[in-house]
């Protein structure tokens, strides 16, 4: 079994334990608590999980620069660690997917039904009184809460394997860090699908830019780098290394995501045909199209994008649009461009060549994949 392959199902292991340790603990409280772990336990079955290969092999291809002189106790911790750092980072990850899901108002998630509408299901199947929208939203809200907090109490107590205090701060510091960004770029989403409307057509891009930078690319691909790095005991330059490589590739990761949420395959995306089109999602991809379509056009292209209710036509007179425009093929100028910034970034990385070979491949998953 491959090093990754094992990570893997370390990880899966010690979410299920997790998640069964907090079953037992809401046991006692109710029995009524049992889906909200069943839910959660279902959704973090799934996944690419890049982004805890990207913390490991960043921390593993740090070693031999930063901590040559490890013990092979000290190094047996510090795997035990990376374990627990990277199921944190899973875990945070399932608790951004329940919240963005209900902002995006998203049915369906990895090709199930997403976890609010587990829970309205659960309300409807049950029979009890009041809305079972709204009480479907409650529940995914406070799954999504509960995620949040175990994720961090996961992290935490995974740090205290740390081989130093400082290396315990730096961890902490860019697991803080991660999560104020990505809040801060989940809200710069929600408000450009608001006001974008209200906004000159010339700053789209750039607009959208900064939120595929913060919602995603620091996030995604930065920030587990980072913490990874950090927990190898990396130095600043290495550290910059590690976003030169990650944000450009983030970047890329996310321009692939809105491709595939506009013209990806729902039986392999496991989302219907254009999702983002109907959650009326203010991407790159749109911002380059509304730039070259003619007045007429982009009026009525913003009136179907904010509408929410698009029927197959309507949804087809929009890809049309972006292909008409170029903006496709912008896009994937722009993904190839900032994956040879970030390849290039990578060759330079004074890492082992075996975290070198694992970050590319890693890389290319993230870019040239079709869900």
């Amino acid at each position: 079994m491959s090093e990754s392959a094992n990570l893997l199902d370390l990880i899966q292991q010690n979410l299920d334990e997790f998640c069964s340790s907090r079953l037992a603990e809401f046991q006692v409280i109710s029995p009524d608590l049992a889906p909200i772990l069943d839910y959660s336990q279902a959704l973090m079955s799934g996944g690419k999980r890049l982004r805890a290969l990207f913390a490991y092999w960043a921390w593993a291809g740090s070693l031999p620069s930063v901590s040559p002189a490890q013990t092979p106790a000290q190094l047996s911790a510090s795997t035990e660690a990376m374990v627990g750092i990277t199921s944190a980072l899973e875990m945070f990850h399932a608790a951004a997917l329940v919240h963005d899901d209900i902002l995006d108002q998203s049915d369906t998630r990895r090709g199930a039904p997403a976890v609010h509408k587990r829970f309205e299901s659960l309300h409807a199947a049950s029979q009890w009184a009041g809305s079972a929208e709204r009480f479907g939203v409650a529940g995914g809200i406070l799954v999504g809460d509960l995620l949040l907090s175990w994720s961090s109490e996961m992290f935490g107590k995974a740090l205290q394997l740390a081989p130093s205090p400082a290396i315990q701060d730096s961890c902490r510091n860019e697991f803080g860090k991660m999560r104020i960004e990505v809040m801060a770029g989940q809200y710069l989403d929600v408000l450009e699908e608001n006001a974008a409307m209200t906004r000159p057509i010339s700053e789209a891009v750039g607009r959208a830019n900064r939120v595929m930078l913060y919602k995603t690319a620091k996030y995604s691909i930065e920030a587990p780098l980072l913490i990874g790095a950090a927990f190898a005991g990396a130095d600043d330059d290495l550290m910059r290394g590690f976003s030169s490589f990650g944000i450009p590739l983030g970047m890329a990761f996310q321009l692939r995501d809105d491709v595939l949420g506009v013209f990806g395959d729902p039986s392999v995306t496991g989302k219907p045909a254009g999702d983002d089109l109907r959650e009326g999602k203010r991407t790159v991809l749109v911002g380059l199209t509304r730039e070259n379509l003619a007045p007429n056009v982009g009026k009525i292209f913003d009136e179907l994008l904010t509408s929410r209710e698009l029927d197959g036509e309507q949804i087809a007179f929009l890809q049309q649009c972006m292909v008409d425009s170029g903006a496709l093929d912008k896009s994937e100028r722009m993904i190839e461009d900032l994956a040879n910034q970030s390849l290039e970034a990578l060759s330079h990385l004074e890492i082992s060549e075996e975290a070198r070979v694992s970050l590319q491949k890693l890389a290319d998953k993230a870019i040239r994949r079709d869900s």
